[in-house]
């Protein structure tokens, strides 16, 4: 078990906080109120997010928390805090029940599960979260809904986080892959 210092303990706190408002209880205007009023969100991967109190708030309403499936899960895998900044890493996992705009803008729910390794970077400034951004790969969220298929392309779906949570698993499968013989014609 890590030892934290009395202040990062406090961001660890103010953090989980954070996120029980947006995943557990779901409240767009008490989440916000847990960042700064010039904050910003930044979902690397498509693009999503805001910048300011205003932005962020309504893409908290309208876009993140009231899209996500009631199924969603995060399961902590490892944490670096340090320099007023929490890193977590985490498998995110959900059915893709309804339209994720945030996520997956403009595609309409494939009733699919989808599991994926995703880190957060999170920025404090005092108790106040100042940015987060929030790193995914989007091909295996892909794969996952049937939109990539993983057979010709050098891809992964749910594997991805699967080798996260059990390091053992094999290693190099797309290179073997890429080497059969089928893919030199």
């Amino acid at each position: 078990m890590t030892a934290y210092t009395a202040d990062e303990q406090a961001l660890i706190e103010a953090w989980e906080r954070h996120t029980r408002l947006e995943f557990s209880d779901r409240e767009p205007r008490a989440t916000v109120a847990t960042m700064k009023a010039n904050s910003y969100v930044n979902h690397i991967p498509v693009l999503t997010g805001g910048r300011g109190r205003d932005e962020v708030l309504d893409f908290y309403a309208k876009h993140f928390i009231t899209r996500m499936p009631a199924d969603t899960s995060l399961t902590l895998v490892s944490r670096t805090v340090g320099q007023s900044r929490v890193i977590d890493e985490m498998i995110f996992a959900f059915t893709h029940s309804i339209q994720m705009d945030w996520m997956l803008p403009g595609i309409a729910p494939t009733g699919l599960p989808v599991q994926i390794p995703l880190v957060a970077v999170v920025q404090f400034e005092g108790d106040l979260i100042a940015f987060e951004r929030i790193y995914w790969d989007q091909a295996s969220v892909l794969v996952q809904i049937g939109l990539l298929d993983a057979a010709f392309l050098p891809v992964s779906g749910a594997d991805t986080a699967h080798k996260v949570l059990d390091p053992t698993l094999p290693s190099n499968q797309l290179i073997m892959r890429g080497r059969a013989p089928d893919a030199a014609s």
